[in-house]
């Protein structure tokens, strides 16, 4: 018999919604629009034909709709960082895979397509503000998917080792124990296709220490991002800082289903660089998800 999900593990709540995002089963569709800024969900929605539902709950606001060409799209907001991501991720995965009725894991896997639209810093000279970029490897700094079994056999290890060593941080008991997992390749393929920048994407756990960001507490390592900056792997650079696509792209992949992350860079650390006004201008990148996904 399929696993059963005790209530304690598994929280639905009296309407038949899942705890937090407070979505029913049927208001899901296959493909999903991942944004951090709950406001940032009407900037997406506003790009639909139509709306079947809407709701919110603290900084989960989500809208599913259907496309002027078609598509069945779910937006979510997901809030600031990988702990959230792992709140929506593992409660979209249920909504989709758990039928709510028994608590049982269907029989049929359903397999989610998701793209989270973002705004990060870029680290190279040739990914100045407005540059748009698809992570197509991420590194965590979060540690998330060291918690999850399968953790190994989803992450590049040999690329994990190198950036180690290439940070001075094997053996160090104070360091970060990051994580690198590949975003799904089609889906990359089909979302940056060849006018997105595309690289190894570090996804920190804080904004400010973790990005290299030094204001009035001095960093543990004031070369971190020197550091970063020159790190390679089979031609691939870090091309960004953000703050959730490890743990997209790393769930996804144990959960079977397909992920990537396209963000805008509003900030260049090398050139000092950042566009507070960027609001006005991501929608572009928007329109081009929507139609690519």
């Amino acid at each position: 018999m399929n696993k059963y999900f005790a209530p304690s593990e598994l929280i639905i709540n009296e309407d038949g919604s899942v705890f937090h995002l407070h979505v029913r089963p049927e208001w899901l569709a296959d493909k999903v629009i991942l944004v951090g800024d709950p406001g940032r969900v009407d900037l997406v929605a506003r790009h639909l034909a139509s709306r079947e539902c809407e709701v919110q709950s603290r900084e989960f606001h989500t809208v599913t709709g259907t496309t002027p060409a078609g598509k069945r799209i779910t937006i979510v907001s997901t809030g600031i960082g990988c702990d959230n991501i792992d709140i929506v991720l593992n409660e979209l995965d249920a909504l989709a895979n758990i039928d709510f009725q028994t608590r049982r894991e269907r029989d049929t896997p359903r397999r989610l397509q998701l793209v989270r639209i973002g705004t990060c810093g870029g680290l190279q000279p040739d990914t100045p503000v407005g540059t748009y970029v698809c992570s197509q490897v991420s590194i965590g700094f979060d540690g998330l998917l060291n918690f999850y079994a399968g953790r190994n056999a989803v992450c590049d290890l040999p690329l994990e080792r190198a950036f180690l060593n290439h940070m001075g941080w094997t053996g160090n008991l104070c360091a970060p124990a990051p994580y690198a997992i590949h975003a799904d390749e089609e889906l990359v393929e089909r979302i940056a296709r060849q006018d997105m920048a595309r690289g190894i994407t570090i996804a920190a756990n804080g904004f400010f220490g973790p990005q290299g960001r030094e204001l009035r507490l001095p960093l543990a390592d004031p070369n971190q991002n020197a550091k970063v900056e020159t790190f390679q792997w089979q031609g691939l650079r870090v091309t960004n800082f953000e703050m959730e696509s490890s743990a997209l792209a790393g769930l996804s992949r144990l959960m079977g289903h397909q992920a990537t992350t396209v963000c805008m860079v509003i900030a260049n650390r090398r050139s000092h660089e950042a566009d507070t006004g960027y609001k006005a201008t991501i929608d572009h990148l928007i329109e081009t998800v929507l139609e690519r996904i």
